[in-house]
């Protein structure tokens, strides 16, 4: 495996993740226009505030399942999750073509793979693409090639993706939108006293072992655990990592103006962290 060279990490360059169950109606699994439209406001400002902004987004199977009129409750096998994919994919960057459009800013679309990382030639290629979409002003919208790989699918929701395109584009920050208010100390959905932890120094084995067996949501599959591990990668790749709630998307503003919102995670990084051999060890195909 060929080793792996760190950039130095942008202080302008953003990476936002949202999951699906952020961006669908509960009840119907149906695409949430308002939640879009205001997300697609908020990146705009924040690229018109000069950062490099980067989106990472779930959502094709979820929209692929509701244009075949799938119910949402009921349990697809893993090759109809990758039709609803390939169906979905090009609906969802309609949509966000539509929004964007209404802020005059361009969007481009990539799919990647975690073999993306893996190999110097795609990885390569990879840097390359985002850096001249970043000089031209784009907002490049990333998704996991669902189609064809199936980790995201199966485990991440696209979380382990997010770390892995920050570290690819040496981004400052990552956030990871969700639909809790950050790390707990303990299940909030079964504790009513658990805690919020707003800080994490350092992913120790009690930080992850606070993930319990958190599978997420009906609409999305990436629970806490999947979120714990997206912030090791990005902190040990010198990116600063958020966990925030989505459920108000205004909330990316309020932490460029400085607001203290959600978990913060410090970026801690380890010369000695070998992403690639992580990458290849953790995540199957």
């Amino acid at each position: 495996m060929d080793k792996y060279v760190e950039r130095p990490v942008k202080q302008n360059r953003i990476v936002v993740k949202i999951g699906s169950n952020s961006l669908m109606h509960p009840e119907t699994g149906r695409p949430d226009y308002i939640k879009i439209e205001r997300l697609a406001m908020e990146l705009t400002d924040l690229r018109n505030r000069g950062n490099d902004v980067c989106l990472v987004s779930s959502g094709a199977i979820a929209v692929g399942r509701q244009m075949l009129k799938r119910e949402n409750n009921i349990q697809s096998s893993l090759p109809e999750k990758q039709a609803f994919a390939s169906i979905g994919q090009s609906k969802l960057m309609m949509i966000y073509q539509q929004a964007f459009g209404n802020y005059n800013q361009e969007i481009g679309q990539i799919l990647m793979t975690k073999y993306t990382i893996l190999n110097p030639e795609a990885r390569a290629n990879a840097q390359n693409a985002f850096d001249r979409l970043f000089e031209m002003g784009v907002i490049p919208i990333v998704n996991a090639n669902d189609a064809i790989s199936t980790y995201d699918i199966q485990f991440g929701d696209n979380d382990t993706l997010s770390a892995i395109v920050a570290s690819v584009i040496s981004a400052h920050r990552l956030i990871l939108m969700s639909d809790i208010d950050g790390l707990y100390d303990s299940d909030p959905r079964r504790n009513p006293d658990a805690k919020l932890i707003s800080r994490v120094d350092d992913i120790t084995e009690d930080i992850m072992a606070m993930a319990g067996s958190d599978a997420g949501s009906n609409v999305g599959t990436g629970g806490m655990l999947t979120k714990l591990i997206a912030a090791k990668i990005a902190t040990r790749s010198g990116t600063s990592m958020l966990i925030v709630n989505a459920a108000d998307v205004s909330v990316l503003h309020r932490i460029a103006d400085g607001s203290k919102e959600g978990t913060f995670f410090v970026p801690k990084y380890d010369e000695n962290f070998d992403i690639l051999s992580y990458i290849a060890s953790t995540l199957v195909s």
